[in-house]
């Protein structure tokens, strides 16, 4: 995949298409993301059409430390060709840090694992990425299987009541 850019690349899974988020994205996605009980983890309330459009403009425009580079994708499932959810990765030197989000109406459904499974294979690939992260609430179980079936494992830290799990890539990949 070569050196972080601004714009990430869209990708494939078997069953999803990761698309570059883009402030198109916001009326759709406003509507997956309305469930207030998905914000009880990731915190905050359902946005707005506006407030995801201007959160996704800012987004899509990149992180303003040139150090730090933000690659957000929507979720599209190929076969119903709707928006599912996001996922998201914050690079910062040999660290990508992840997190995804999939609408209630479509948990349960293995896109969550797909989509970052997806996206932990793709860091694998970017060179000078040699961790990648998440931080995970501790009573979140469906965040933690998710961590756990695409590789990621606890660390036994914690950031701001979340706990850090990690993955690294095999020994001479990404180096």
């Amino acid at each position: 995949m070569g050196t972080p850019t601004n714009e990430p690349a869209a990708f494939s899974t078997e069953r999803l298409d990761l698309l570059p988020l883009r402030p198109a994205y916001a009326e759709e996605m406003a509507r997956v993301l309305s469930d207030p009980g998905l914000h009880t983890f990731i915190g905050g309330s359902p946005a707005s059409v506006d407030e995801l459009r201007s959160r996704y403009t800012r987004q899509a425009a990149g992180s303003p430390d040139p150090a730090v580079t933000w690659w957000n994708w929507v979720i599209r499932l190929r076969t119903e060709g709707v928006l599912a959810g996001t996922v998201q990765a914050t690079v910062q030197g040999p660290v990508a840090e992840i997190a995804w989000v999939v609408g209630t109406p479509w948990q349960g459904r293995g896109i969550a694992k797909e989509a970052a499974a997806g996206l932990v294979e793709l860091l694998g690939e970017v060179p000078g990425v040699r961790d990648v992260i998440a931080h995970i609430h501790p009573d979140h179980a469906a965040s933690a299987a998710v961590a756990g079936a695409v590789g990621l494992g606890p660390t036994g830290q914690w950031q701001d009541g979340e706990a850090r799990w990690r993955w690294s890539p095999p020994h001479g990949a990404a180096a």
